[in-house]
């Protein structure tokens, strides 16, 4: 996947998945005027951000993350994801800022893992938590796909060449779950 992929708007409608088809419509949008106007339109598409949170509220990517740390699912959805450190994702935003050779889109990815290798690394690292039991579809829109979500491996090549550099995913885990630990979100 890379900055000329978009997210299917039929697909979106047809499973209700109204957040992403909300964000590339307005991305879309503002890539568009862009051509038209005077303003310069770069954007950044992060994956799923791991890291510290600095919000009082936990957001979606963060619930992800600590659900295979402690909600002891029965079943795991498989796939691969496609993950970012929070602390990356900034220094991407203020790279584009600076270089005025950036345009257009970027995608902003540093690691495709697959749930299954997810949890496992988390296990090894935290091998007291409360784990998935076993690896299945778990989502409605998932049906679409026979043998689970296909491999949408995040390629941010383009971001690299300004410069970008990403730490690596075990750094942004232990950093992750000492957050929430430290938040009270777990206990480890």
């Amino acid at each position: 996947m890379n900055e000329e992929s978009w997210s299917d708007f039929e697909f979106c409608k047809a499973n209700e998945q109204w957040y992403f088809l909300a964000k590339s419509i307005a991305e879309k949008e503002a890539l568009e005027y862009g051509k038209t106007s005077s303003l310069k339109i770069v954007t950044i598409c992060p994956s799923i951000i791991i890291g510290r949170l600095l919000q009082p509220t936990m957001n979606s990517s963060s619930l992800y993350l600590l659900s295979y740390l402690k909600d002891g699912l029965e079943t795991l959805d498989s796939g691969t994801r496609s993950l970012v450190d929070v602390r990356d994702t900034a220094k991407a935003l203020l790279l584009i800022y600076e270089k005025d050779e950036a345009e257009g889109r970027y995608i902003c990815s540093s690691h495709d893992i697959t749930t299954q290798d997810l949890a496992e690394k988390l296990k090894a690292m935290y091998p007291h938590c409360n784990y998935p039991k076993s690896s299945a579809l778990s989502c409605p829109c998932h049906d679409s796909f026979a043998g689970g979500m296909p491999s949408m491996d995040m390629n941010s090549e383009k971001l690299q060449t300004l410069g970008w550099k990403y730490r690596s995913l075990e750094e942004s885990l232990v950093d992750a779950v000492k957050n929430y630990e430290e938040r009270g979100d777990l206990a480890v």
